[in-house]
């Protein structure tokens, strides 16, 4: 089991980025959170948790994005796995 902590910086706010990314977590099962970045409009945050593929296949579609989206990069800093969440959710 796998957590990582995500900054997806570029135009990720105001496209459905954290629609998106809830549901495709949600999808792989995953657990954690998404949010917009109280401190910068041009960055998304999100917790991760789950299946090491799993993470790494949403990381993936991170650094794609929903369709308005334009991705300028994906920093991933990995955590130790805690298992607090309950589910996925959309913070703020």
């Amino acid at each position: 089991m796998k957590r990582v902590d995500l900054q997806i910086s570029g135009n990720v706010q105001g496209v459905n980025f954290r629609y998106y990314l809830n549901k495709i977590a949600r999808q792989a099962g995953l657990t954690g959170w998404v949010q917009n970045s109280p401190a910068d409009y041009n960055v998304v945050e999100a917790v991760l948790e789950g299946n090491d593929d799993d993470v790494q296949r949403v990381i993936d579609w991170c650094r794609k994005g929903p369709p308005r989206a334009k991705v300028g990069e994906v920093k991933v800093q990995e955590g130790k796995y805690t298992g607090e969440f309950k589910g996925f959710e959309i913070k703020n």
